[in-house]
């Protein structure tokens, strides 16, 4: 460990999307790693607010888990010097895997692609709003070098804490909203690219509070504006070879690919109670804003919910496909987890995509069955109609987990019930 770190913080993320944390002294790190480190299981219903709901596995104050270090992911903090980071993975008092950890479920998706020779690599989009005293800290437009003038020690020293971490950044870049940003990563391991979101969002929150400022990830900030998305592209690869190009369908596809897109695409009706789980990702879900609200795929479409991209001729790595509906308020390893779930039953089914999508599916005909892409759901209890009726998702997430995940859903739908748009956003923004 480098000199001068004197705490690791431990974390996993909730059902709800928030980093939640225990920290040890760095001296007792390898005995976090051989015994864990103990936490209730109770965390798994807890609602944005901290209030706590129940379900028929995960509730109540009884039991006990035990938090794991991965050290292979262990990280010096570059933006809070003296801590350094781990994410973990959460077992039973007797080492056995706990049924409702988010990251195990990860992990058991992985594996799962891996007996269909499929290595998936992944990779989310950070978006968030920075604030001063409650107003945007910059006021140059959108897209505008001026907002890098402006912010240019910040945005420098948020770029130069995560190369230090050893974050390899694709880019960063003023976004659409006022006083809002966005970093890329390169893409991981499905796993690793959770722990990377995680990684990446502590780190812009910590060299925010360094400079005064305010780094905001929830879906919106302000009602009626465009929001943070957390948009997550993804390949696959067979033996070095990235499937997503040099085949025979759409766009160069390769049947798995195109099988594993299909399966996504159907799915993403009951995807969205994991990729935008809060009421206040309805509140982004907008047409016309890049947000992906149609169930629906395009060439190089922004207005599509999954954005299919060739990459350059010479970029064999370029190639991959986005899913531009979901949001900050995810738990990034239920989303890796559950798209892989999904694709792998487009892959068993031979699912083929449709036509694709040109131009912004609002501007056309009118949505299924008049002839246009249907909506996504439009509100939580919508998605989370779908995603109770999901068998692909109920059996690989297990009957624990699955529970958890509909009984925070519903406890937020209830918590925000009768809340204005607004009242919605002024609870959120500040909570992921």
């Amino acid at each position: 460990m480098a000199e001068g770190v004197h705490g690791a913080a431990l974390t996993w993320v909730d059902n709800a999307g928030l980093t939640r944390v225990k920290a040890v002294p760095v001296g007792r790190l390898a005995q976090a790693a051989a015994r864990g480190v103990g936490m209730s299981p109770v965390f798994d219903v807890y609602l944005v607010d901290d209030s706590i709901t129940t379900s028929r596995h995960v509730g109540g104050p009884d039991g006990d888990l035990r938090l794991v270090p991965d050290l292979d992911r262990l990280t010096v903090l570059a933006g809070q010097p003296g801590w350094a980071w781990a994410p973990v993975d959460r077992y039973d008092q007797q080492g056995g895997p706990y049924a409702a950890c988010q990251r195990l479920f990860a992990r058991r998706m992985v594996r799962r692609a891996a007996e269909h020779g499929i290595e998936l690599r992944m990779g989310f989009e950070t978006e968030w709003v920075v604030q001063r005293d409650g107003v945007p800290a910059c006021t140059g437009p959108a897209y505008g070098m001026a907002r890098v003038v402006e912010l240019s020690d910040y945005v420098e020293e948020v770029l130069r804490a995560l190369v230090a971490q050893g974050v390899e950044v694709l880019q960063i870049h003023p976004e659409y909203a006022e006083g809002q940003f966005e970093v890329s990563v390169a893409p991981s391991d499905p796993v690793g690219a959770a722990d990377l979101a995680v990684l990446v969002r502590e780190t812009v929150r910590a060299v925010s509070l360094r400079h005064g400022l305010t780094a905001l990830f929830g879906p919106v900030v302000e009602a009626g504006g465009v929001g943070n998305g957390g948009h997550l592209h993804l390949s696959l690869w067979r033996d070095g070879q990235n499937l997503c190009r040099g085949g025979p369908g759409p766009f160069g596809m390769t049947p798995d690919s195109e099988a594993f897109l299909a399966g996504v695409l159907d799915a993403l009706p009951a995807l969205l109670a994991i990729g935008a789980p809060s009421p206040a990702s309805y509140l982004r879900l907008e047409p016309s804003r890049w947000a992906g609200v149609f169930q629906c795929w395009g060439l190089e479409n922004r207005e599509a919910a999954l954005r299919f991209i060739t990459g350059a001729p010479d970029d064999p790595e370029g190639a991959n496909a986005e899913v531009k509906c979901f949001d900050a308020a995810a738990n990034p390893y239920l989303v890796t987890g559950a798209v892989i779930a999904a694709g792998l039953a487009g892959i068993a089914a031979k699912a083929a995509l449709p036509p694709p999508v040109q131009g912004d599916p609002a501007a056309g005909p009118e949505p299924a069955p008049g002839g246009g892409p249907a909506r996504l759901p439009r509100s939580l209890p919508e998605a989370l109609d779908h995603f109770g009726r999901s068998d692909v998702l109920r059996e690989a997430l297990g009957d624990a987990l699955f529970e958890a995940i509909v009984a925070v859903r519903r406890a937020e739908t209830e918590l925000f019930a009768g809340s204005s748009p607004q009242e919605i956003a002024d609870a959120t923004r500040g909570r992921y």
